[in-house]
């Protein structure tokens, strides 16, 4: 439990701050023989910095609470 505590506070502070990525696909628009048309499209990926804070608070409960039995 400890252990995931702490994974759950480094995910946590690195969504805090990186906020989203892309990725991109690349899809073919048309094939005219030897001629091949395509386009590259962008999917943005984001989410709240919010979501970080939890993960952080939550990893400092599960860390914390597994420190508590072992005393």
């Amino acid at each position: 439990m400890k252990n995931l505590g702490i994974i759950l506070i480094v995910i946590g502070v690195v969504m805090m701050f990186i906020t989203g990525f892309n990725y991109f696909t690349k899809e073919e628009v048309a094939e005219l023989g030897p001629l091949e048309i395509s386009k590259q499209e962008s999917h943005p990926v984001r989410w709240s910095p919010i979501i970080g804070g939890v993960l952080v608070i939550g990893g400092l409960v599960m860390f914390l609470a597994d420190r508590k039995k072992a005393f």
